[in-house]
This record gives structure tokens, sequence and C-alpha cells, in this order.
């Protein structure tokens, strides 16, 4: 397995790395330390990459069924074999607390064993037509897909991007993140010794604007999928558009958190402190802005506050630690200048708000109160490690906040009324919406957004048929 001291390409099955290559270096977010050096693709490496993907498409998409099953069902028991030291990778690279590492991991394999499934359960459909006619719908493969990973789930992005695409019969060129590397190098690396073949799964490096460019500029590339901000998700869905590419975009959030007066505070505490933290916030999914129906609002706040001061913040290998660092600097730096904005408009501080120590990238987690929707934190993602919480007056005032930004990812709602859920089901403006829980992911269940938080799905039978495109069959 490759570690941060081996770290290279993956093109047509070979690893590539030397030859004057331009280096990123790798850096532990825990101590800052640089873990090692990460070779960059060449123009000549990206062309390469793109033939074998067109070659390995027109292979990979006539094997049957069956073969890519046991491919993917193969690489998920890889994964599981594997998950300790791939979670290892992981967490030196990304910080994250390496039980949650692990838990990455798992999720892969059981995410490409759920695809192992879906590739046999791709079903067209028969038209009806008078006799002698004859109409049907099957599905195709779209084509070679170019596939961009962010930094903050450094396996699962790259399982999003590549699983869906192995099981329709598409070839894919990845780019995980340069700041976490090893984990997608790892996983793709599990896909390859299960017996996926070498031109259908690449993995390359580079300047990431420079990359997409060259990428998305080729014909061969036929889908583009692609999980990180808003406004690097428009920038790749107009170059998509230039030679009318397919696009997956899961992109940013702000998810609302929507607590109503019949709810149990406690329950609701214990269950979405954590989930606020997890990652220290650096989730797409996160839950950022607590609505909090007036008569619960002191004491929904005072219990969050005593649980946040309660969390060990450390090294993501010390057992007692239950949030990591930051990934980047550019975390603590941002997450600071969006609360001295929110402290300038008025909002209160209650518990953190400040940088932890001078080695590495730590934050306190933090919870501000009464924020006025002016300030930057209240409408632009904070990603890192932090709580907004507002009174409201009532049911009608939380949906309509809720509903308010341009976001519309995750959201979540606690409360026991049946009316007043299905009314949340219909009105609130996001792809996946929890209801008394935290869990919004799922390998059998679609993940993805709305508005500016993209457009097409992850995981769940979508992940698979969102990589293949309808043809329709007429017959006289």
């Amino acid at each position: 397995m490759s570690d941060h001291s081996n770290l290279h390409l993956l093109i047509g099955g070979e690893k590539v790395f030397g030859g004057g290559r331009d280096t990123i270096e790798v850096i532990d977010p825990a101590t800052a330390e640089v873990l090692g050096a990460l070779p960059t693709a060449t123009t000549d490496d990206l062309d390469t990459a793109l033939a074998n993907a067109d070659k390995g498409f027109h292979v990979w998409r006539k094997e049957s069924a069956d073969k890519r099953a046991a491919v993917l069902t193969k690489a998920g028991q890889l994964l599981r074999e594997r998950a300790k030291d791939i979670g290892t990778l992981l967490t030196k690279e990304q910080g994250k607390p390496v039980r949650e590492a692990i838990g990455e991991v798992i999720y892969c394999a059981m995410l490409f064993e759920f695809y192992a499934g879906e590739c046999k359960r791709t079903y067209g459909r028969q038209l009806v037509r008078p006799t002698g006619q004859s109409a049907r719908v099957i599905y195709v493969p779209v084509g070679p897909v170019a596939g961009f990973a962010a930094w903050n789930f450094p396996a699962i992005n790259v399982a999003r991007k590549i699983g869906g695409a192995i099981a329709a019969g598409c070839s894919v060129i990845v780019k995980p993140s340069e700041e976490t590397p090893a984990a997608g190098l790892a996983l793709v690396q599990a896909l390859l010794d299960a017996g996926v073949p070498g031109d259908v799964c690449q993995v390359v490096f580079g300047v990431p604007d420079e990359v997409s460019r060259h990428l998305l500029a080729s014909p061969i590339i036929r889908k583009v999928t692609f999980t990180g901000s808003t406004a690097v998700g428009k920038h790749l869905t107009k170059l998509a558009a230039d030679d009318m590419k397919v696009t997956t975009m899961e992109l940013g959030g702000h998810a609302p958190i929507m607590v109503f007066k019949d709810s149990d505070v406690d329950t609701v505490l214990d269950t979405m402190v954590g989930a606020a933290f997890r990652n220290a916030g650096q989730v797409c999914v996160s839950p950022t802005r607590f609505l909090v129906e007036q008569d619960l609002f002191p004491a929904f706040r005072d219990g969050f506050v005593e649980r946040a001061k309660a969390i060990t913040v450390g090294n993501g290998f010390d057992d007692a630690t239950r949030m990591g660092p930051m990934a980047n600097d550019r975390g603590p730096e941002g997450l600071a200048k969006k609360i001295a904005n929110a402290k300038d408009k008025g909002a209160k501080v209650d518990a953190g708000g400040e940088r932890i120590g001078n080695q590495g990238f730590f934050f306190e987690p933090t919870v501000l109160s009464e924020v006025p929707t002016d300030a930057d934190i209240m409408n632009e993602e904070p990603f890192g490690p932090i709580a907004l919480i507002n009174p409201m007056a009532n049911a009608d005032a939380i949906i309509e906040e809720a509903n308010r930004l341009p976001y519309g990812l995750a959201a979540y709602a606690w409360t026991n009324d049946p009316k007043l859920r299905s009314r949340l089901a219909a009105d609130v403006e996001a792809g996946m919406l929890a209801i008394n829980g935290a869990n919004v992911s799922a390998v059998d269940a679609p993940f993805g957004g709305v508005k500016w938080s993209g457009h097409g799905q992850e995981d769940g039978a979508e992940g698979v048929m969102h990589c293949m495109v309808p043809k329709t069959i007429h017959e006289s």
C-alpha cells in the first residue's frame, strides 16, 4: 500500500512519479509537518490518461454485469481488510479521529458492495406497441468520466466519483485533493487489485484548475462529477457546457436544524451537538443553523454550550480525541474572520471562538447565538467547528428562514407532530431531510442537493443511473 513517502499518479495501472515532475507538499494538519511530496501530472500524463480512458471505456462497457459486480464486491472486501491501514493514512493527511477515518473506509466498502448489486438492476422497459412493432428503453454508460474530489472526506468522495461509474460500465479519471492524496490512491489500488483494468480507473494530481481545464477540453470525457464549493462547481459546469458534457455537482450547504417546541431538548442536543462538530464541522451536510422555537431557546443554548465545552480536541490518533484539527491553515483563518464579522454585527460568542495553540490547525468548538441574518456566517457556509443558534417566533418563521438561502443540500428537523412532519417533507428546500435524527447519508439512498447545492445524485441506484443515458429502440 502507498504511504506518504511513496506518493504517485496511477496511469494505465502503473505508478508514475519522478521524471522531473513538479511536486506538492502534503501537510499533517495536527503538526503542520510535511508528510511527503506529491508528483503532479504533466500535459503528456493527462493526454496518456485520456487515451487510456477512451480505450478502457470501449472494453469495460462490454463486460458483463456479473464481471463488474464481482470486481466491486472484491474491492469492498479488500477495503474492509485494509480499513485500519487506509484509515491511518487518512487521519495523517486530513486530521479526523482515526475511528472516524476507519468508519469512512468501511462506508466505501459498503458503497462498492451496494453498487455491485446495482450492476444487475439497471432495468430498461418495454413500451406498449401494436402487434408487429416494438419500442424499448435501454440504459447505456455515458462514457469516460472525470471526477474531482474534495479533501474533507478523502475516501468517500473518491469512492462516490468512481463507484457508480465503474458499475455503469464507464471508465473514470479521478483527481483526489492534492492535500489528501494517499487515501484516494489506496482506494483506487483496491479496485485495481480486485480486477478493474488499469485503463478503466486512473488517478491524476496537479494544479486543480489546470487539470480540470485540460480534461474537460477533451471530447473523450463525457461526464464531469465534482464535490466541493459552489463557486468551483459553477466554474466546472460552465466548462462542461462548452462540450455539452453531463455533470453531477455535489456542492456547498448551510444546513438548517429546525427545533420545534414539542421537541425533547436533551434528545436533540445529545444527537446534534456531535453531528455539528463531526470532522471539525468540515462536512457539506454539517448542521450549522439551529433555528429554535422561542420557548426552548434558553435551555437549548445553555445545553449546547455545556456539551460543546466538553468536547476533547486533539490529535486524531489520541483515544480521547473527539474532534481533530481543521484540515488546512485556511480553515482557522477563514473561520476567525467570519466570527469577527458576526461579533461586529451583534452576535454573542457563547463558547470557543479562538484558534488553539500554535502547532497544527486546531480551533475551539464554537457556539454563536442571536446571530443577525446579515452576518457573513449566516449566509456563507462556515465549514468549521461552529454552531449558530437563533430563537424563532414560530414554525412559519423557522421554515421561512430554513429556505432563505440559495443552498439546499441537507436539512434537519425535530418534532413529533405528524402534520408538521408532512409539511416539512413538502416545503423544506433540500435534497435530503432528516426528521428526528442526524443521518442524511446511506449507501442505498441518493445523496445530492438542490439550488446552489448542486444537481445529480451519488449513492443509491441514482449513483449508477447518473452515469448512464437512456436510449430508445424503435422497431417495425
